[in-house]
């Protein structure tokens, strides 16, 4: 049974979290701080830990720095978990050695997703290492994570700055580099022969833009434009390609990226294609509330034509639609904001 250490200073949390893992069978170890949780590591040497980053005597950051420089737990994975969304918080867990981030409040998927995919990348890793090694030596500056990748593209990469309207490359237009967002929020966009667009995703920051083949010059398959001033690190498929072939690690890393994208499509699809008005609309605006990581109270400020060409709806089913949930208190209105008031009852609408 593979163990897993928990560090989380919010007791309701830290129990429930501990609930859901031990009824996926993992041993789990729980520590209500910082500074117990690396006792607890070092003491128990688990195959995974999942620890928050703002707590008393120690905060993840420092737990993480920590066990990185003890032989003993160095090799351990390591999940944040918090309430921080920001790309610089992301990056400098990145940059201390973390292998995952989930964000607060999270859905029980995707904590047990992380947990499987970082255990099982663990051990993949130790039968690759092995390998090598024994064929010729492992070296030290050779890429492990996609967060690593990222890094990358932060630091080499050419930094583009457009702002919000402004379109980054269009349909039928040559691709030769590859975008990670730094900033900002992008749409990614079809246009039909009669003209309506169709938003096929969203890429916020530390995501990345313009996957269409790792050949030169192959047409972008869709148009993208910013949704608000964005940031852009970019870099031509030729490095990226380099990268690849050197760290196979990173190859099956940006594989289950791809391919959670594609789930996540088609997941989309299926909405628009199944799903009533209504239900069309509110997750619509829940989706945008998550990527642009708006508070409960703070309004989600999005074109009404955006919420419906993600939708797969005509805008003015979608104007009449904010309108029934506005007068049914669900949603709060002005201008182009639009404040959710009841989220759970959002959740469910049909």
């Amino acid at each position: 049974m593979k163990r897993i250490l928990l560090i989380e200073d919010d007791k309701a949390l830290r129990e429930n979290t501990e609930e859901l893992l031990e009824l996926s069978d993992y041993s789990v170890i729980t520590a209500s701080n910082g500074r117990i949780g690396i006792e607890a590591a070092i003491e128990n040497l688990p195959d995974l830990i999942i620890c928050d980053i703002m707590m008393p005597e120690v905060d993840g950051y420092g737990v993480l720095e920590n066990l990185s420089s003890n032989e003993k737990t160095k090799q351990i994975p390591f999940i944040f978990l918090s309430a921080k969304t920001e790309h610089k918080e992301i990056r400098k867990g990145m940059d201390l050695g973390a292998d995952d981030y989930l964000t607060k409040p999270f859905e029980e998927e995707d904590l047990m997703s992380a947990v499987e995919s970082r255990l099982a990348k663990a051990e993949l890793l130790v039968r690759m290492q092995d390998e090598t090694s024994k064929e010729h030596g492992v070296s030290e500056n050779e890429m492990r994570t996609i967060h690593e990748l990222k890094n990358f593209f932060d630091d080499n990469g050419e930094i583009i700055h457009i702002k919000q309207g402004e379109k980054i490359y269009e349909e039928s237009s040559r691709s030769n580099k590859i975008y990670l967002v730094l900033k900002g929020l992008v749409k990614c966009y079809n246009m039909d022969p009669d003209g309506k667009e169709l938003i096929t995703s969203l890429a916020k920051a530390d995501d990345f833009l313009g996957f269409t083949s790792f050949l030169n010059n192959v047409p972008y398959q869709e148009s993208s434009t910013a949704l608000e001033d964005v940031e852009l690190a970019g870099i031509s498929k030729e490095s990226l390609k380099e990268i690849l072939n050197e760290n196979k690690t990173i190859s099956l890393e940006l594989m289950e990226l791809l391919s959670a994208n594609i789930s996540n499509i088609k997941a989309q699809l299926l909405q628009m294609a199944y799903s009533s008005v209504r239900r069309k609309t509110a997750q619509t605006i829940l989706q945008f509330a998550d990527i642009m990581n708006t508070k409960p109270d703070e309004p989600i400020r999005i074109s009404r034509n955006d919420l419906a060409s993600v939708a797969g709806i005509a805008t003015e089913s979608l104007i009449r639609t904010l309108s029934g949930f506005k007068k049914e208190g669900l949603i709060a209105v002005e201008g182009r904001n639009i404040q959710i008031l009841e989220l759970k009852a959002l959740q469910y609408v049909n």
